[in-house]
């Protein structure tokens, strides 16, 4: 019986240092930024072709946050899509941004895509904002991707951590 004890304290701190090494290291993922308005900056509309530039990709790119101040390493990818209701021209923002942590998906905009009509840059446009946090530069095309978790990753990490050394004792 003490062999299992022991390997399963040692799972227990190997999956504990994981978690703390990738809260230390911090997840960040890595977003295209462009703004393109009316279509004066091609690199960023849509069709997107990336062509592998690394010219408007921001590695690691980093983001504010709620009742935060300073730039913090951001959680999901998001595209701004739509034209201003005032003058027909056209938008497209590219950036990255990160979760604040509240527990309702009404109040984060990068817990799922939305589309309509919403106010930005002090004037109204409609079209949508999508986010996704599956991949680095996933910012690229335009269909919606619902956002994978990282924080809830580290979080199960955690809990299984604490199991473990829980079911060693």
């Amino acid at each position: 019986m003490a062999a299992p004890t022991s390997i399963m304290e040692i799972l227990g701190c190997l999956t504990l240092l994981l978690f703390v090494l990738l809260v230390k290291s911090g997840y960040c993922i890595d977003c295209f930024k462009c703004i393109s308005y009316n279509g004066a900056n091609k690199a960023c509309d849509d069709p997107f072709h990336n062509n592998y530039s690394t010219a408007i990709l921001e590695s690691p790119c980093m983001g504010g946050r709620k009742g935060r101040d300073g730039l913090f390493p951001a959680t999901a990818c998001i595209k701004i899509a739509g034209y201003y209701d005032d003058t027909g021209e056209t938008i497209t923002v590219r950036g990255c941004a990160l979760d604040s942590g509240t527990l309702t998906t009404d109040t984060e905009l990068i817990r799922m895509s939305h589309c309509g009509k919403f106010y930005y840059d002090n004037r109204y446009v409609h079209g949508c904002l999508q986010s996704c946090s599956d991949a680095d530069a996933c910012n690229t095309a335009t269909s919606q991707r619902h956002p994978a978790k990282a924080e809830a990753l580290m979080r199960h990490l955690l809990s299984f951590a604490v199991l473990l050394v829980a079911a060693a004792r």
